[in-house]
């Protein structure tokens, strides 16, 4: 059994290793870059530890687990272009970097190259492999027009943007660990537990994200605090404080959303200040709570011995910042 440790180590490594022989290389070197710019490896960490439930070899499917990680940057090159994100992890964008041209380009380079990756395994797991991951893209995009969309709409309710952060963030997650558990034999039922522990672990990591964005601390959480607040993000928090707000808060809550000029410091301490007449801090760690608590129960039932378990319920304490 490896740790969480042992297999960030393992996937850093081979991602380093992976060699670029196509030409042109000016295709792939934004793809080069964005996959050398770090980032915690999630995906792949949680798709081997999957795996490792069930089997001692994890390395097997080291290609498929890059697969997702290439996947993943793929969506995150695009989502900056989108956002005209200027920083990634404290480095250039590729559009920046390079352009608008190349960042589409190489992202679509990039998702092909995901495929190929994820393509390379025995050929009797291929069918259910590409069918799970095919459709958890598509949920992706979904979620990422959602998002997109809820930009421009002061009514977004809670289960719309549970919804959203379930197709954008969660199925990753859920994919990952479904198909760990596809290429090391589970059952059926194992796999399906596996994917819905992916899925409440993936809602519990988005809420604690936005919830961070206001109470963490930017040297721990590694940006500025309170950019969801000056950009009136749609998240869990504003939705509920405009839901349950008294009469004044909704106003001033509103003023402060539909300011056109602002100080950003100013902005930030006030709708936080209303955040906290509304209690909406201990509302979102309830419902962070819960769906860890959710997350938790699916892996209880996978059918293997507890102790196999233990290395998976860490990481999963550790993305959560949990002790146990």
């Amino acid at each position: 059994m490896y740790s969480s440790e042992e297999i960030l180590k393992k996937v850093n490594e081979t991602l380093d290793s992976l060699s670029y022989e196509r030409q042109p290389k000016s295709l792939y070197e934004p793809i080069r870059y964005v996959l050398a710019l770090g980032g915690k490896r999630i995906r792949p960490v949680l798709m081997l530890l999957g795996y490792n439930l069930f089997k001692e070899n994890p390395e097997q499917i080291m290609m498929q687990a890059l697969g997702l990680e290439t996947y993943h940057n793929y969506t995150l090159l695009h989502d900056d272009l989108m956002d005209n994100a200027d920083l990634r992890r404290g480095h250039e964008t590729v559009h920046k970097r390079w352009d608008a041209n190349k960042a589409i380009l190489s992202g679509d380079s990039m998702l092909v190259l995901a495929y190929q990756r994820v393509a390379q395994c025995d050929a009797k797991y291929l069918p259910e492999v590409l069918n799970l991951f095919t459709e958890t893209a598509l949920e992706i995009g979904e979620g990422q027009e959602y998002d997109m969309t809820f930009e421009t709409r002061n009514d977004v309710t809670e289960e719309e943007y549970i919804e959203m952060i379930r197709l954008k963030t969660s199925v990753l997650l859920a994919c990952a660990m479904k198909m760990g558990a596809i290429l090391a034999d589970a059952s059926e039922e194992d796999a399906k537990n596996l994917y819905k522990c992916g899925e409440q672990m993936g809602l519990a990591f988005q809420l604690q994200d936005d919830l961070l964005d206001v109470y963490g601390d930017s040297k721990v959480f590694g940006k500025a605090i309170g950019g969801d607040i000056t950009s009136n993000k749609k998240t869990y928090m504003l939705i509920n404080a405009v839901n349950r707000a008294n009469e004044t808060q909704r106003s001033e809550l509103m003023h402060w959303i539909e300011a056109q000029e602002f100080d950003r410091q100013e902005k930030i301490t006030a709708v936080t200040r209303l955040y906290d007449e509304i209690g909406i801090k201990q509302l979102c760690e309830e419902k962070i709570n819960y769906y860890f608590a959710e997350a938790r129960k699916y892996l209880d039932k996978v059918n293997v011995a507890d102790e196999r378990k233990e290395n998976l319920r860490r990481y999963m304490n550790q993305m959560m910042n949990r002790e146990k």
